[in-house]
């Protein structure tokens, strides 16, 4: 995206958090769901296609470009942005990155304008994000795959038209055994189980879902058999400087509202903030998230680059998620009592980002 237009993305989305979604922030935690109009406005915005192509209705954005975006997303509860962010990253991206060109055509426009919602089925009932030890299975049958098993805290599965499931179709041990397939949810056989209740970010819902004895046609298959850990891995990736990205954007969000109060309250005869102990909290938060920032646009300069990010994109996504979470502890402090009180919405994101790490 030429640094013009870009420029203006980055302000429209600055103003559409500040003015729209941070006012709502009480209302979804209460309500536990996102407003239908804001995700509408959402899709005009072209939010639900950021990382998608612009030959497929997307804006195409660089991943650099993408990270961002997501730290300005970051500046309020992170249940909106998760209201697209399977379609922007590890819903669709598997698809953008292994997806013949029948495949893109038929489910990347649908994807972009937000008109279908879609989720990665990976996680299982005794596995985690170990791409190479999942149990789902899935037999060839002529012109069909039938794929069986149970995915679990499956992100936006509960509104989800379209699943990248990892499924093992071969005896080979490990990610060799193991092949991707886009299931789309009307297929007889999908259910869905009931959201779970959750620490934080209210308004973004996980649960399980099932499949027995799923028709998958062939030409669903992503990528060749045995193909689906090096997909998952490569989709994984992304995902982490994303996510990365976000923590750094909810951490300067943190420090902002810190910054506020503290120049507000006052103890023993001035503000908090003209206390040392306060300082120091408010500077070591400042430090990490600077930090944080310049090893996310980094690596996702590299990423740009051509360069393999696997190690890097790992390691942003450890430092930011901890960093976050330190950053939130320090807030609740700085806010004393308050930062216990639900009006303040400092005890809210301190619930939200412990699920970064």
């Amino acid at each position: 995206m030429d640094p013009e237009t870009f420029a203006a993305l980055i302000e429209a989305v600055r103003r559409f958090v500040a003015e729209r979604l941070r006012p709502l922030e009480a209302e979804v935690e209460a309500e536990d769901a996102i407003p239908q109009a804001v995700i509408a406005e959402m899709r005009d915005m072209g939010l639900f296609g950021l990382s998608i192509a612009e030959e497929f209705g997307g804006l195409g954005l660089t991943m650099a470009e993408e990270a961002r975006v997501a730290i300005e997303l970051g500046r309020t509860t992170p249940a909106f942005r998760s209201a697209f962010g399977t379609n922007v990253g590890i819903g669709s991206q598997g698809l953008v990155m292994a997806g013949t060109p029948e495949q893109k055509a038929a489910w990347l426009p649908k994807i972009a304008s937000g008109e279908i919602i879609t989720s990665f089925a990976l996680t299982e009932p005794d596995v985690g994000s170990d791409s190479g030890a999942v149990k789902a299975r899935a037999v060839k049958d002529g012109d069909v795959y039938r794929l069986s098993g149970t995915k679990r805290y499956i992100t936006n599965a509960d509104k989800a038209d379209l699943f990248t499931v990892m499924a093992r179709t071969g005896e080979e041990p490990g990610g060799r055994g193991v092949s991707a397939f886009l299931v789309p949810r009307n297929l007889s056989g999908v259910s869905i189980g009931e959201p779970e209740k959750k620490m934080g970010q209210k308004g973004a819902k996980v649960a399980d879902v099932n499949f027995d004895d799923v028709a998958v046609p062939v030409a669903n298959r992503l990528g060749a058999e045995g193909e689906g850990f090096k997909i998952a891995m490569k989709v994984l990736d992304r995902g982490r400087l994303h996510i990365a990205a976000v923590c750094v954007g909810v951490a300067e969000r943190l420090l902002a509202d810190c910054v506020a109060y503290a120049g507000e309250r006052r103890q023993f005869g001035k503000p908090i903030a003209e206390h040392q102990l306060i300082q120091a909290m408010l500077a070591d938060s400042k430090t990490e998230a600077l930090a944080a920032r310049a090893l996310v646009l980094e690596t996702a300069a590299a990423k740009d680059a051509g360069r393999d990010v696997v190690l890097e994109s790992s390691a942003a996504k450890l430092f930011a998620s901890e960093m976050v979470g330190r950053v939130a502890d320090r807030a609740v402090q700085i806010f004393g009592g308050a930062g216990y009180i639900a009006d303040y919405g400092i005890e809210r994101l301190y619930r939200d980002v412990r699920l970064f790490r």
